[in-house]
């Protein structure tokens, strides 16, 4: 009864392998995405998009994490607009020292609408 999610990267295999195993949903490991977004945000979300249907096909949940801030939580979004969870703790707490939390909280969330 506990919800189980597991930790991949992009490759199709690895998502339906966590699917057989009995996952509930895969986190996608996003720091490749936010390395190459400055660059190239249509080349660096294509896999994630690709691993998203890949997971939504197998009744998977989706949920991604790692370096995702500000910068490109909405674009990610946008072109996988199910996810289920983001884990943006890092980058959240860093632009807090900025903007302060509450602020920072509200703006994360306009990112996800």
């Amino acid at each position: 009864g506990i919800r189980s999610s597991i930790f991949v990267g992009t490759d199709v295999e690895n998502i339906q392998l966590a699917a057989r195993a009995g996952a509930d949903r895969v986190e996608l490991f996003t720091k490749p995405y936010a390395d190459l977004y400055p660059k190239d945000p249509e080349a660096a979300v294509a896999p994630f998009v690709e691993a998203a249907h890949a997971a939504f096909s197998a009744g998977l949940g989706v949920n991604a994490g790692h370096d995702l801030s500000l910068v490109n939580l909405e674009f990610f979004h946008r072109n996988i607009p199910r996810l289920s969870e983001v884990s943006i703790g890092h980058a959240l707490i860093c632009d807090a020292l900025y903007l302060g939390l509450e602020k920072t909280i509200r703006e994360y969330k306009e990112c996800l609408r």
